[in-house]
């Protein structure tokens, strides 16, 4: 099935030799822009963070960025594209109602990622014995009896992009499948709302029971298995259930003492800083990571510290350090006492 090329090097805004480096600071900046706690126009920056997100998805793992780049020259066109090396991805085959052979192709929407994603690095794909539509000619003699013989409908994953604010009360989405017979053009929608429980990790299947393929012949319907990919957050790192963030000091805050206000999903706080902190000191605040389990309880949140020294610096400023110089004790490649 053709879908529409996505260039995720022009999306993130850097070039295709960027850096890691590079393309996770330039998400950073985008997702903080368009994330929609903090843009006026919700709407709109909710669906700039989705295509962000899908970008950072494929260029920030390196297994993805090669697949992708692997596309070559046809990244170029701009159109619709489909690899004839995936194309066995979501079509699939069936007896038609004269007997002949197709495939069906479908396509989701509200899942948060486009097309192109679900195709080349979704698992949007049935299991063996997809049936698509009901189809009354197919199996039909069972035992010499001519009685129809009932076959049940194939589940069928794809992707689904989960926010750690829907990690972190959960949420009720809308979804939609759209079933096309390419041989007939005959196509069907069907729309559903799918809850996201609390708590879900990533990775994890979200089935809805009945709404994959549809049986035959009196067979049951399969099921939708949605898998659970976490949208990356510019803030926060998530390992676990625990949430990681990174925080620039000063290096007088370092050495006297601080109290400093960071960011959590569900609201800032504030963290002391002990005096002397030294750069890459982890502190910990209890119960401010993300829900575990049925049971609600919480991971925690932990504070790196990261000491930041100025790049320039007054004449004033530059007279204070080189006063500090003379005379502090302190070195640093021997310790102090």
């Amino acid at each position: 099935m053709a879908v529409k090329f996505r260039d995720y090097y022009e999306v993130l805004g850097v070039s295709r030799t960027a850096s890691e480096d590079d393309i996770k600071r330039a998400f950073r900046k985008l997702a903080r822009k368009y994330h929609p706690d903090v843009a006026k126009d919700k709407k709109t920056a909710e669906e700039k963070f989705k295509e962000v997100n899908e970008a950072y998805e494929v260029l920030g793992n390196p297994d993805n960025r090669r697949r992708y780049d692997e596309l070559g020259a046809h990244w170029r066109h701009g159109g619709e594209y489909q690899d004839p090396a995936d194309a066995h991805q979501r079509t699939w085959p069936f007896s038609g109602p004269q007997g002949g052979r197709g495939g069906f192709e479908f396509r989701f929407g509200g899942t948060g990622f486009s097309d192109f994603f679900e195709q080349f690095f979704g698992r949007s794909q049935p299991f063996a014995g997809f049936t698509g539509f009901s189809d009354p000619n197919e199996a039909r003699e069972d035992g010499g009896h001519g009685q129809t013989r009932p076959r049940d409908g194939a589940d069928v994953e794809g992707s689904i992009l989960v926010t750690l604010e829907e990690v972190l009360r959960g949420a009720v989405r809308e979804i939609s499948v759209r079933w096309t017979n390419p041989t007939t053009g005959e196509t069907e929608t069907r729309t559903f709302r799918v809850r996201i429980p609390a708590g879900v990790r990533d990775g994890q299947l979200i089935r809805v029971a009945g709404k994959g393929g549809q049986g035959s012949g009196g067979g049951h319907a399969g099921d939708l298995l949605l898998r659970v990919r976490l949208a990356a957050h510019p803030d926060f790192e998530v390992r676990g259930v625990d949430l990681h963030h990174q925080v620039a000091v000063a290096p007088w805050e370092a050495v006297l003492g601080a109290t400093v206000t960071v960011p959590t999903v569900d609201g800032s706080v504030s963290v002391r800083i002990p005096p002397g902190t030294g750069s890459g000191h982890q502190l910990r605040v209890r119960g401010r990571g993300l829900p575990s389990g049925a049971a609600r309880s919480r991971g925690d949140y932990y504070v790196t510290v990261s000491v930041q020294v100025p790049g320039s610096v007054s004449p004033e400023e530059r007279a204070l350090w080189e006063q500090l110089a003379r005379r502090s004790s302190f070195d640093p490649r021997v310790g102090s006492e």
